[in-house]
This record gives C-alpha cells, sequence and structure tokens, in this order.
C-alpha cells in the first residue's frame, strides 16, 4: 500500500502553487487536486509535475507499506 509522506497540497502552496494558481494555469485538474486532498492514488503524468514543482523524486512524497494482504498475496 502506498501512503503520502507529505501533504502535497500545502507543499506546492508553500511553494506559490495555491489551488487557484493551478487551476486557472490548468497545471493540475481540479479532480487530481482532490485526489491529493484525500491522499487518493493519482497518475504518473499528475506526479511528474508535482516532482518538477517540488524539485523532488517521488521518494519524497510517498512510502510503501506492504501489508498483511499483500504478504500473503505476493510473497
Amino acid at each position: 500500500m502506498i501512503e503520502y509522506k507529505i501533504d502535497v497540497m500545502k507543499a506546492l502552496a508553500e511553494r506559490g502553487y495555491t489551488a487557484n494558481k493551478m487551476r486557472r494555469e490548468k497545471i493540475l485538474s481540479e479532480s487530481t487536486m482532490q485526489r491529493l486532498r484525500n491522499r487518493s492514488d493519482i497518475n504518473t503524468k499528475s506526479l511528474n509535475t508535482i516532482c518538477v514543482i517540488l524539485k523532488c523524486q517521488p521518494s519524497d512524497i510517498f512510502k510503501v507499506i506492504v501489508t498483511d494482504n499483500e504478504k500473503i498475496k505476493y510473497f
């Protein structure tokens, strides 16, 4: 299971990318921003955009936590 390490919307806002700016300039869609607020899955194109803006790597944003069900299924 993938979990967020940071509040992405807050980190973007700290770099000057508020929800209004991203919506107005079509940087991220409203649905993507809502998924970020809910800490849901996002696509790789959105992840790339976020990493470029925040000057980071995906591992700075996410961490993988292996659940018991995943251990049973995959190990």
